[in-house]
């Protein structure tokens, strides 16, 4: 696959940051690599986000009635799927799901259309806590330490830590 795959991701991945990191080893890649995905919201239908205790980052488990607001990414080849396979590691399971699309309409967004992608499902659903993972919180109290900002960097010239 060139490009024509998408997914349907729901956690850390929804920061661009990690998601570039993860694919491309490179939280912020040159902007011809960075057009190469598109980003849009999108809603998952009979799933909920839960903690994954001790964890940063959510499980998907299907629960019925719930949703999942998240972000649908187009234009992954093979190797970006590879990695994100690597990435989500063996207590997720890559399945294939139907998501509604956001669109924008003025400052509002509404249901487009259905599309066709896959998704990481948690399958340790005794490792999750029953509150639900919430991306702002993530956003202001984790993400600095995934994306490695504000963490001193190692000068291999002198051995010493640097302050960015």
């Amino acid at each position: 696959m060139s490009g024509e795959g998408s997914a349907f991701v729901y956690g850390t991945l929804m920061a661009r940051e990690i998601f570039f990191s993860v694919c491309y080893n490179d939280e912020s890649p040159p902007k011809v690599i960075r057009d190469l995905h598109t980003f849009t919201p999108a809603v998952l239908r009979d799933f909920c986000r839960h903690r994954v205790k001790f964890a940063d980052y959510p499980g998907a488990v299907p629960e019925a009635g719930h949703q999942i607001k998240g972000v649908l990414v187009t234009g992954l080849t093979d190797a970006n799927i590879e990695k994100l396979d690597y990435f989500e590691g063996s207590e997720y399971e890559r399945r294939r799901v139907q998501v509604q699309v956001l669109e924008k309409v003025g400052d509002d967004e509404v249901p487009g259309k259905e599309a066709s992608t896959f998704v990481y499902v948690f399958l340790k659903a005794d490792d999750l806590e029953k509150r639900e993972w919430d991306f702002e919180e993530f956003r202001r109290d984790k993400m600095s330490i995934w994306t490695r900002r504000g963490l001193g960097a190692y000068d291999e010239n002198d051995g010493s830590s640097n302050k960015h």
